[in-house]
């Protein structure tokens, strides 16, 4: 590989920010380098992803359910946000539900025309759950406004459609109804925009240079290095899974691929050709940056398949993941591809936790309790003692006629 880089000095041709060079002005020679990296299964992060298969999907239905009048919804309402739970197509939602019995509790109304509606709310231990999530959240308020500012502050125009960032807000900590109850604490840091393809987008209003320093520059600052903080080249930290054998010729191609200039994801890259090794380090640094504001350093690849053009990123853009499996890991594992920041993990322990983490971590544990115990017939299904509760249909908006209930009585499955 061979690259020719003529730094220029004068105005413009290069900016500092809090002593990082975060643009260049160079001519480029050659294309991008024909390498080919093979892709090796690490069952290490492979277990992690699978551990929390169905994580997600049940704490979306938890804040839903906790969110609506006495704390629960029935089956047909609850089927209305299956598109935000990631769940297979062949599989009921009533079906998921019921698998957790310690998380979720099964009751019955009658509909307007006296049929029987299965409705579904939160045990004790769930709403206590729920209560400590609600809390980190709101502590943690100040670190969930930066993430979403930094999202919007790697796009070019400081915008995201609503839809992207509905697929990232899990991933992200943002709670469930962001929009709703966080957006608006905000007015004068973000706006709802109507995109030219007519889809909501929120804008980020107020660009602040504080945070448009990447994480691999401040990992640079605390480790002190300062030449490469001068000369704008830092590397990436890589790690291959145990007995992942490197060609001499990757070898030497990664280690010049990683002397070559940093482009921070937060600065202007216009000037950089697509075609070469400088702009996939700059694709690298986006998506290392992006990992890096969700919780779990982790992400579905589905959910920046969308951010192309945002972003400002060239065709092809993800097969990043594939060139560099010593930074990216890419799991197959629960019927889709999650791309894993692999340096965010010592073997299957996330080195820096975000609160959410462990609170995460407490529905996991509550989740396999309730599975093994029902696979262990603990939890039957019981009758009602008393009369079918009914449900008032108006169009099609239900309510339920019994008074709200925070606290509601944990009902066996």
């Amino acid at each position: 590989m061979v690259f020719l880089l003529l730094l220029k000095k004068g105005a413009g041709s290069s900016n500092f920010l809090g002593g990082f060079r975060t643009g260049y002005n160079y001519q480029q020679k050659f294309s991008l380098v024909n390498v080919k990296l093979k892709w090796a299964k690490d069952r290490l992060l492979d277990a992690v992803v699978a551990d929390q298969g169905d994580l997600k999907a049940a704490c979306i239905l938890v804040s839903i359910i906790s969110s609506a009048r006495g704390c629960r919804l029935p089956i047909y309402r609850l089927r209305l946000h299956r598109g935000q739970l990631g769940l297979p197509h062949d599989l009921k939602l009533s079906t998921f539900i019921r698998r957790y019995p310690n998380i979720f509790c099964e009751s019955h109304v009658l509909d307007s025309g006296g049929t029987r509606v299965p409705c579904f709310q939160l045990t004790a231990e769930a709403l206590d759950l729920r209560r400590e999530e609600l809390g980190i959240l709101e502590q943690n308020q100040v670190d969930l406004v930066e993430r979403l500012c930094k999202l919007l502050m790697l796009t070019r125009d400081r915008t995201l459609p609503l839809q992207t960032i509905d697929q990232l807000r899990w991933d992200m900590g943002l709670p469930y109804d962001y929009f709703d109850s966080f957006i608006p604490l905000h007015p004068g840091l973000f706006s709802s925009v109507r995109l030219p393809d007519d889809r909501v987008g929120l804008k980020l209003e107020v660009w602040d240079d504080r945070l448009a320093v990447s994480q691999l520059q401040k990992n640079a600052a605390l480790q002190q290095k300062e030449e490469d903080m001068e000369n704008g080249c830092l590397a990436f930290p890589v790690g291959f899974t145990r007995g992942f054998g490197l060609k001499r010729k990757c070898m030497e191609w990664l280690e010049e691929w990683q002397r070559l200039p940093y482009t921070s994801p937060y600065s202007d890259a216009s000037d950089l050709d697509p075609r070469t090794d400088v702009s996939e380090k700059r694709i690298v640094g986006v998506f290392h940056e992006l990992l890096h504001l969700t919780v779990h350093k982790r992400t579905e690849r589905k959910n920046v398949s969308n951010l192309r053009k945002p972003l400002s990123l060239p065709q092809k853009f993800t097969r990043v993941f594939e060139r560099h499996p010593g930074i990216f890991y890419i799991s197959k594992k629960c019927d889709t591809q999650t791309v894993v920041l692999r340096e965010a993990y010592d073997r299957r322990q996330l080195l820096h936790k975000h609160p959410l983490v462990d609170i995460r971590g407490k529905y996991a544990s509550l989740m396999r309790k309730g599975f093994l115990d029902r696979s262990r017939g603990l939890h039957k299904k019981t009758a009602s003692s008393g009369p079918e509760e009914s449900m008032i249909v108006h169009g099609d908006e239900p309510t339920d006629s019994c008074e709200e209930d925070l606290g509601c009585d944990l009902l066996s499955e």
